[in-house]
């Protein structure tokens, strides 16, 4: 049960160089993007599903119940694997990127908190083309199990890196030559899909209760905003979630890219 407990998870893992992978897709995508299985809690009926991809991790084999009352939880996808973290790149090395193709459009989270938000922005970014994440240091652990289970694996998908120094984050991008624009829902922001952006552009999206800080709001190239339509504001609807606001956002912030590519 103390598995549940997050804040000693979070000294653990770190510590420990460790996190926990879901089920047997979620196992397969950690393996194919080189995180070593260290061992595998399952049961008989999921066992099969994980051939090939064991390697020699020890495995745990155990029956429903006792696996419910190990990880004090219904693993429903079946298996819990143990895996080993590997090193993040530093952000300048991240935004430099490697070979013919270093990342263009990148999304910065400042301070989200919540590791199923982590885990969803990350999905989001996968399925929609963003090149890269970048973490402020108090946000949320996407290799938290919540964040795997919610992504389905994309936060193995896509490269990523932490900040080490919040106050001065934004000049790392800026030196990188990223125009960086801070979604915030103040309407009187230049509409996102009006914005023209450059050739290297990084999105910050800020904490699911108070939105970016003042600093980094201020310290954006620029303050964009997804319009919300007159209905909705009349309703009192003046913003979207965090995550919605980030499918939508990355939708707007790589179709530029492919828009550019077409004129060319």
């Amino acid at each position: 049960m103390r598995l549940r407990d997050v804040e000693l998870r979070k000294s653990l893992e770190a510590e420990r160089g460790l996190f926990i992978a879901e089920g047997e897709k979620v196992i397969r995508r950690a393996v194919a993007t080189g995180y070593p299985i260290r061992s595998v809690l399952t049961t008989p009926r999921w066992l099969p599903g994980l051939a090939g991809v064991l390697g020699d991790a020890t495995v745990y084999l155990v029956p429903p119940d006792v696996m419910e009352g190990i990880a004090g939880f219904t693993v429903h996808r079946g298996a819990l694997a143990s895996m080993a973290r590997v090193e993040l790149p530093a952000v300048r090395d991240l935004l430099a990127g490697g070979g013919d193709r270093p990342p263009r459009r990148v999304v910065v989270l400042e301070d989200l908190v919540d590791h199923g938000n982590v885990g969803a922005v990350f999905r989001c970014a996968a399925a929609l083309g963003v090149d890269a994440v970048v973490l402020s240091p108090r946000c949320a652990d996407p290799l938290y199990r919540r964040s795997i289970k919610v992504s389905m694996g994309a936060v193995f998908a896509v490269p990523y890196a932490r900040m080490t120094d919040w106050h001065h984050g934004l000049a790392e991008l800026r030196d990188a030559g990223f125009q960086t624009l801070a979604l915030t829902p103040d309407q009187t922001a230049a509409p996102l899909d009006g914005v023209a952006m450059g050739e290297r552009v990084a999105l910050l999206l800020g904490s699911e209760g108070d939105g970016l800080s003042s600093r980094w709001l201020h310290a954006a190239d620029q303050a964009v905003c997804i319009p919300m339509s007159p209905q909705a504001m009349a309703l009192g609807v003046d913003s979207l979630n965090v995550v919605a606001a980030a499918a939508i956002a990355c939708h707007g912030l790589v179709g530029q890219v492919g828009d550019r590519r077409e004129s060319r």
